[in-house]
């Protein structure tokens, strides 16, 4: 992949709402809750979804590390209307996707997970 880290990191969401055209939005962001690359369906604060995100991992890792079942790789959080999955991206990154309910939750993981990876990889 060529382009700039911004570039690439924009084409990871890109890709991934090609691939899944249902999502409401996605976004890629720092574990310190800084926005670096999103895609919304509508006027959603990125910058307020970014920080939550980063927030959301930090407790899913501390959850983790009490529970002792190892490293976070991936949460949900669940609403009458949708559901939002949290994925980690290497110690750097966080992916974060905002699905309707009723979505082929297989097939999110799936294309959410390779996301994941790339951003790692970009990241």
């Amino acid at each position: 992949m060529t382009g700039s880290k911004q570039e690439q990191l924009q084409a990871i969401i890109a890709d991934l709402r090609s691939a899944l055209p249902d999502l409401r939005g996605a976004m890629i962001a720092t574990t310190d809750g800084l926005p670096i690359a999103q895609l919304f369906t509508d006027n959603t604060d990125g910058n307020r979804v970014a920080a939550m995100a980063a927030t959301a991992l930090g407790l899913g890792k501390r959850i983790n590390d009490t529970l002792g079942t190892g490293d976070l790789s991936e949460m949900s959080v669940a609403g009458l209307d949708g559901q939002v999955y949290i994925y980690a991206a290497g110690r750097k990154g966080v992916l974060a996707v905002v699905a309707p309910s009723g979505m082929n939750v297989g097939l999110l993981n799936m294309e959410a997970r390779d996301a994941a990876s790339r951003v790692t990889s970009v990241l």
